[in-house]
């Protein structure tokens, strides 16, 4: 009996000195067209078993992406082996013409990338709050400077109409002051005759 509990300890001692294998993250800084997570996770899965896959997107493609590998050695050497190589070897496949850009994210934990993309969403809404903000404090100022335009118009025209009656009436004094002269002048004009 002594056997069977020494040889169930050493099995335990073994279980608890093994640690899980860290996981390894590399980065994909350009993806291919039409690639998708399930094509991804179909490439890397021949080196390895692949965990969490995130791709980010960007006007209907994916732009850059993230792939979690279950062993840290493995991504590290997934990320030295395809780095600069062809993503496909056939000339009739739509990534013939695409290269792999892939990096070994070091001492980079799932969390970071979950914390970054929270804050890139709040940063998002953040500008578009502002942005709507700044478009309604425009729309109010453009319907003060028109309401102001109302009722000045009213002012504007009241003005308008009171320069207008006094140069009517300047002009009317002008005429007869006009007229006045002329014959004066003609008077004049007769007295000087010879």
């Amino acid at each position: 009996m002594d056997k069977e509990n020494t040889n169930s300890l050493s099995v335990g001692v073994d279980s608890v000195s093994k640690k899980p294998p860290k996981h390894g993250i590399i980065y994909l800084s350009s993806i291919p067209p039409y690639m998708n997570v399930s094509r991804i996770r179909e490439i890397f899965g021949e080196f390895g078993t692949v965990g969490r896959v995130y791709l980010q997107l960007a006007d209907k493609e994916h732009k850059k992406g993230w792939v979690e590998l279950e062993r840290k050695s493995v991504a590290k050497k997934v990320a030295a082996l395809l780095n600069n190589t062809q993503v496909s070897n056939r000339k009739k496949s739509k990534q013939y013409d695409h290269i792999w850009n892939i990096k070994y994210l070091s001492s980079f934990k799932w969390a970071h990338l979950h914390e970054r993309l929270i804050y890139e969403k709040a940063a998002r809404r953040q500008k578009i709050r502002e942005q709507i903000e700044s478009a309604k404090e425009k729309s109010n100022i453009f319907s003060l400077n028109l309401n102001k335009g109302k009722k000045n118009k009213n002012y504007v025209n009241k003005e308008y109409e009171q320069l207008s009656s006094k140069n009517d009436a300047t002009e009317s004094k002008g005429k007869e002051m006009n007229v006045v002269s002329t014959e004066d002048r003609a008077k004049f004009l007769k007295g000087i005759s010879w």
